[in-house]
């Protein structure tokens, strides 16, 4: 069975205009990117273009890639002053001579909608969330449409990045499934996912994850996203396992719920202020 994305950022982008209309205005986001990565410049348009569709104000503020530290900072605080600016994203990657946990830190907890501020991922892992990171927030998301409910299972989340791995775990944890954290580094890889209910799966290896490694019936998410050959594909070899597991595919599956629950971080943060 393939876990579509498309069903699920329908139903909750819809949700989020729905909040919008309640609000009485239009929630400010404010998207900070820097340079010229040709993926970023993708994904901000796309967040633009959603946010326009959900009642949302998206503005982009593009700094060159010869700009400073210290000149994005500026911009930082700016934007935490600024009223009508309720959300606020620095699209990663940065340029290298740019530190991006010392930018993130700059960012008001209140305005932090990817979720990424310390302050967010502390009170995330004390179970007590404020705005989660949006990837993991649409996979949960994603389980609950399809009726995956992660109460007593045991899960294994292969990645451990602050945006992806570290904050599913999390969230799972936090849902009482119980929850084992592997990474690129993991001996015998496949003895740890096949015993998982729950597979999450996101460290940017091109099919990583065979059918062998997967257990019967498993809902298997793919977070991975790997140029190969002109093709975008995941971290699963969707193919060979959606023959004996649910698998989430790449593209078309957690992607499109990533840029949703964005917009629905962004809402949460307007309804606060």
């Amino acid at each position: 069975m393939i876990l579509e994305g498309k069903p699920v950022a329908e139903k909750i982008l819809a949700e989020v205009k729905e909040g919008v209309k309640k609000l009485g205005f239009s929630p400010g986001l404010a998207i900070v990117r820097v340079g010229e990565d040709p993926a970023s410049k993708i994904y901000v348009g796309t967040k633009l273009k959603r946010a326009k569709e959900a009642g949302i104000k998206g503005v982009e503020y593009h700094l060159k890639d010869s700009s400073t530290e210290d000149e994005l900072i500026e911009l930082v605080h700016k934007l935490n002053n600024d009223p009508e600016v309720h959300g606020m994203i620095v699209q990663l990657p940065l340029p290298k001579h740019i530190n991006a946990e010392k930018v993130l830190e700059r960012i008001d907890p209140e305005k932090d909608v990817d979720g990424l501020h310390p302050e967010s991922l502390g009170r995330l892992v004390a179970g007590e969330p404020t705005f989660v990171p949006a990837t993991p927030q649409g996979i949960m998301e994603l389980l609950k449409f399809y009726e995956i409910d992660p109460n007593e299972t045991e899960s294994v989340v292969v990645g451990r990045s602050n945006m992806v791995g570290k904050p599913m775990a999390a969230l799972l944890l936090n849902a009482n499934s119980t929850v084992e954290i592997c990474h690129s580094r993991t001996k015998d890889l496949g003895s740890h996912t096949k015993r998982a209910e729950i597979l999450v799966v996101a460290v940017g290896k091109p099919h990583l994850i065979t059918e062998e490694m997967v257990r019967e019936g498993a809902a298997v998410i793919d977070v991975g996203i790997n140029r190969v050959e002109g093709k975008v594909i995941g971290d699963v070899d969707t193919a060979a396992v959606e023959k004996k597991a649910r698998v989430s595919p790449v593209p078309g599956g957690v992607g499109k719920l990533t840029v949703a629950c964005l917009m629905k971080n962004v809402l949460k943060a307007a309804e606060k202020h």
